[in-house]
């Protein structure tokens, strides 16, 4: 279909449905729930600027149903004196999808990674908000990831030790929800700080999800501008060893399901938003 045509189906099916679309067919829920930092790993992930490269921690999550993402939390550390600037979020889906394949063969693997590019992302330009609360002056960590992130055959460093620095929770919310179908996703999250400056790093959490679990739960992958379009492990290929350690980052999501029973058509409009949305990007 040719995609002025695509979008004027969209727009006409997101139309029909939400005009039949009554608040009984909808709920507000916790999509996912794994914010609970477990102090093994601090992952960075910061967007370009700042006078920092970009790099992107991915943690993944499973929809059974359509569903819109309006809002969450994620945790992680800054030092002190440093303040919250900038919040992005993005969503991938898993390789192959969005991505070229076969891959470069720069990493051990692709498997299970998160795609070469987002299938949707929001930062404050396009409505996001978010609040920083302070938890922890001083939270110790185990193991980092910050700048040891290269490829084969260097990828094992062992991890960049332990760290301790302020621990923050950052609450975001979506003026414009992010529209997914039922997949399995990656969420990253990506903070750039000012006043002292330096890396946010985002903390790992229980692995499995204790909150929220689901099969297959995949581990945390990490890359930066310079490996770009791969992603590594953080525990399978960058700390190492046998065995190797895995981890989970510390994140919630909250959004829009379907009640049961919902008319099917409300719940096709979501998917095809999804789909417009990506048209038009």
């Amino acid at each position: 279909m040719p995609r002025s045509a695509f979008r004027s189906a969209a727009v006409s099916l997101v139309l029909i449905a939400l005009l039949g679309w009554t608040p009984r067919g909808v709920r507000s829920d916790t999509l996912y729930d794994n914010d609970l930092p477990d102090g093994k790993m601090a992952m960075a992930a910061h967007p370009e600027g700042h006078s920092q490269i970009e790099k992107e921690t991915a943690d993944d999550f499973l929809l059974t149903d359509v569903a819109t993402i309006d809002g969450g939390t994620f945790t992680g550390l800054i030092p002190l004196e440093a303040s919250v600037d900038e919040v992005v979020v993005e969503i991938y889906r898993v390789f192959p999808k969005d991505s070229t394949d076969p891959p470069s063969g720069n990493v051990p693997t692709r498997v299970n990674s998160p795609s070469d590019v987002a299938f949707d992302s929001r930062d404050v330009s396009s409505g996001l908000t978010f609040q920083t609360t302070a938890i922890d002056p001083s939270f110790d960590v185990l193991n980092s990831v910050v700048d040891g992130i290269h490829p084969i055959p260097n990828q094992t460093t062992g991890g960049e030790g332990p760290v301790s620095q302020g621990e923050v929770r950052i609450d975001f919310a979506l003026s414009q929800p992010i529209a997914l179908p039922a997949d399995h996703y990656f969420f990253v999250a990506q903070v750039g700080l000012g006043g002292a400056g330096g890396q946010f790093l985002w903390l790992s959490a229980p692995k499995p999800a204790t909150q929220t679990p689901f099969t297959p739960d995949l581990q945390a992958w990490i890359r930066d501008d310079n490996l770009d379009p791969d992603w590594l492990r953080v525990g399978t290929d960058i700390v190492g060893g046998e065995p190797a350690p895995t981890f989970n980052a510390a994140f919630s999501l909250r959004g829009v399901l379907p009640e049961p029973g919902a008319p099917l058509l409300a719940a096709t409009a979501l998917v095809a938003l999804a789909g417009l949305r990506r048209a038009r990007s």
